[in-house]
């Protein structure tokens, strides 16, 4: 007599019991994902949800530091006012210059540096230990310490370049709009190319060894290897590494805060947002700045999602 028919419900081998179907399975292991998520999410939506929800809902009143209660709705004037306002698009500006221009060096950087540190060298676990060092520095003690060094006075850097002869007098880096801005985004890329060579080597370690040995076989030499081989292999590895940290560039604040001082010429969009809320105690018009921030970053993000997966998998 020939077996019965495979049913979705099959007897269990070792206990005689019905197995439930994979859609059951699965939606079991979802409800469990979920259920472990659970925490972390109310804890997320405390500490960041609330507060960005009610900074949505400053942008479209006019509320003020000095009396909150007594702030009234006023549609969208608030962001009506920021984007009609020059100095906006100033920081606007200034944000996007400096966070092309300081990913695109630290990307270049990160990249030489990661791949001198996949190579096998004595003392190599050292030297990548060493080139983490500025990057486990917090970044409000990086700026200071390099305001010192771009002191005009007593700076050092002045004192290297007056030396070497390159500058005829010293210069007031942190002063000047031009110099201010070379300056903040040499301090940036100082601190944070380890990252993007940390990311670019754990990459750079997965990438299969028996693909360059064809290579080698075919008569590639290193050059061609890199180009024809390494670089495809990186470009997703690459794009993570580019997103997020052109995503925490466009947020800067901290670093032109500390060299700069809050200057206008070199004030980046959350230093605007700053500036309306605490010192001009402009909550409506703050609020409506940062709503205005979050919207680009979000923006820029799913653009370059979505752009990055056309590039990778070829989808239209």
């Amino acid at each position: 007599m020939t077996s019965p028919t495979t049913t979705p419900i099959a007897a269990s081998a070792a206990t005689g019991e019905p197995e439930a179907p994979p859609s059951a399975i699965l939606r079991q292991r979802t409800r469990s994902a979920w259920l472990f998520l659970l925490p972390t999410l109310i804890a997320m939506g405390l500490v960041a949800g609330w507060p960005l929800a009610r900074t949505f809902w400053f942008a479209f009143t006019d509320a003020n530091l000095t009396d909150l209660g007594a702030s009234k709705f006023v549609g969208l004037d608030s962001l009506k006012y920021v984007l009609n306002d020059p100095d906006w698009w100033t920081t606007v500006w200034t944000t996007f210059r400096f966070a092309f221009v300081s990913v695109f060096l630290e990307t270049v950087l990160g990249l030489i540096i990661a791949l001198a540190l996949h190579a096998k060298f004595s003392g190599r676990a050292l030297l990548r230990a060493a080139v983490l060092v500025p990057w486990a520095i917090p970044t409000v003690v990086s700026a200071r310490m390099w305001a010192w060094m771009f002191n005009d006075v007593y700076g050092v850097i002045n004192a290297i370049l007056l030396k070497l002869g390159f500058i005829s007098e010293a210069m007031a880096w942190t002063a000047e709009p031009g110099l201010s801005f070379v300056a903040v985004v040499a301090v940036d890329v100082w601190k944070t190319t380890p990252f993007m060579a940390l990311l670019i080597l754990a990459a750079l370690q997965m990438l299969p060894e028996d693909i360059y040995e064809a290579a080698k076989i075919d008569g590639a030499g290193p050059i061609r290897s890199f180009f024809q081989v390494t670089l495809p292999l990186l470009r997703g590895p690459l794009m993570v590494a580019i997103i997020f940290r052109m995503l925490d560039a466009l947020r800067v604040f901290d670093v032109f805060f500390v060299l700069t001082g809050g200057s206008m010429d070199t004030m980046p969009m959350a230093g605007y947002a700053r500036q309306r809320m605490f010192e001009y105690q402009e909550i409506g018009v703050g609020s409506a700045s940062a709503s205005l921030l979050f919207a680009i970053i979000a923006l820029f993000t799913a653009v370059y999602m979505v752009v990055g997966r056309v590039k990778l998998t070829g989808e239209a």
